[in-house]
């Protein structure tokens, strides 16, 4: 039986970055980058997958990360892996695998890097995403909660982003998150009969989760739910009061940033405790939340570590790049080429050839037009390969030993010069 022809696509819920589209994304990395090491960030990355355990035991059995979105499978020696979902557990299990305990404390952290999440896909949410995060291991003080959220305000004013509002909450502590949970699940079974399914299937195992639920009902509801602030220890309440003092004093670097105490924002992974925060634009039709975070001091710990604390946030680049699109905060094009070759006759290709190879030489950007198509057809070609030159050679140039050289992007005579490559180099780039 024959083949039958199938036409490929992306599987739902990924997509390609084209070439039109690496100049932004490009500016938003480097732009990550350049941030995180104005900190004294440095980079790492971890393995695109990791035992499956990893996950179950950091991120939490009972979140819906664990429960419906992760992509586990058996390899050949039958270990269950999973393709990473989030970039925290990664990074704090390599602290610990590599004792980066030994190293100067907080030791810091960035990673760009994609997540694989089965989740539903829409604007600004895939099942391969990626994401620039930072973590800070090893210091419990609110300063370095404040120096976590001021990178955030950094890397937005960077990009141009303008009308971001940070929400901010404390969670507690455990010891404490356990009263306050048990409180919910009393108050949000008074109303059981009110709640969406969804709700209810997570008021016993996740009654947290309630808080920060997307259905109009619930969240009508959680507006008189129990605050966890009303449930923080001392030395949490101590740490939430310190932080909003480094916050309001970050107002006079960046006068425009602006904080709100959210009494319904958690977040959806167990290792949280005390700060968590989310960035979100304040403008109408913007996503959801721009990339968020908070302290989980818990996690080294339960991962077989010693009991370190640690913060951190991670922020979704596709949906950096969609509000970016939206309020057109960053202008970036590609930088044209310097020259594209233009060459008829077999002497002629010949010698375009080797002449490109040495101005690459030169640090020139040169393209070879297709070998074997006319003069005019050529010259079509190098007027849409956004370059400032057409450099042109047939057998007349190489008979009288010059090249010629025509501007492209901007009006000017053709020249001819020195069939040899400072000339050209020197014509073509006028900075060498």
């Amino acid at each position: 039986m024959a083949d039958q022809q199938q036409n490929f696509r992306a599987p739902r819920g990924v997509d390609d970055i084209l070439p039109d589209d690496q100049t932004l994304w490009n500016a938003v990395k480097s732009t990550a980058i350049q941030t995180a090491r104005q900190f004294g960030y440095q980079q790492i990355d971890t393995p695109v997958f990791e035992h499956t355990g990893l996950f179950r035991r950091g991120v939490g059995d009972e979140t819906d990360i664990v429960q419906k979105e992760m992509y586990s499978f058996k390899d050949l020696g039958g270990d269950s892996l999973t393709l990473r979902p989030e970039g925290t557990a990664p990074v704090c299990r390599s602290y610990i695998e590599h004792g980066m305990h030994n190293l100067p404390q907080p030791v810091r952290l960035f990673y760009i890097a994609p997540m694989f999440r089965y989740d539903r896909p829409q604007a600004g949410r895939y099942r391969q995403h990626h994401q620039f995060g930072c973590e800070a291991i090893g210091d419990p003080s609110p300063t370095i909660d404040a120096e976590i959220i001021e990178i955030g305000l950094r890397y937005i004013t960077a990009l141009g982003l303008s009308d971001v509002t940070v929400r901010i909450n404390s969670i507690g502590d455990p010891a404490t998150r356990t009263g306050h949970a048990d409180d919910l699940r009393a108050y949000f079974t008074r109303y059981a009969n009110d709640l969406p399914k969804v709700d209810r299937d997570r008021l016993d195992r996740a009654p947290l989760r309630l808080l920060d639920s997307k259905e109009p009902a619930t969240q009508k509801l959680s507006a008189n739910a129990p605050k966890s602030l009303d449930y923080l220890s001392d030395d949490a309440k101590n740490h939430w009061e310190s932080l909003l003092t480094l916050l309001d004093g970050l107002k006079t670097a960046y006068p425009n940033f602006n904080y709100r105490i959210d009494h319904t924002l958690v977040r959806g992974l167990d290792y949280y405790n005390r700060t968590v925060f989310e960035f979100e634009p304040s403008t109408e039709g913007s996503q959801t939340s721009l990339f968020g975070g908070g302290r989980y001091d818990p996690l080294i710990g339960i991962l077989g570590g010693n009991d370190t604390p640690g913060v951190g946030f991670g922020s979704g680049i596709e949906r950096i790049i969609l509000e970016i699109q939206r309020q057109e905060s960053l202008k970036v094009a590609n930088p044209p080429l310097n020259a594209v070759m233009v060459h008829v006759g077999d002497n002629a290709t010949n010698r375009a050839a080797a002449l490109a190879a040495e101005l690459r030489n030169y640090g020139i950007s040169i393209l070879m037009a297709p070998a074997g198509k006319s003069m005019r057809a050529q010259m079509r070609y190098a007027n849409r390969a956004n370059a400032n030159y057409a450099i042109i050679i047939g057998n007349r140039e190489i008979e009288q030993n010059v090249a010629a050289i025509k501007p492209l992007q901007f009006d000017g005579e053709q020249l001819s010069v020195d069939l040899e490559v400072a000339a050209i180099a020197k014509t073509v780039c006028p900075i060498l």
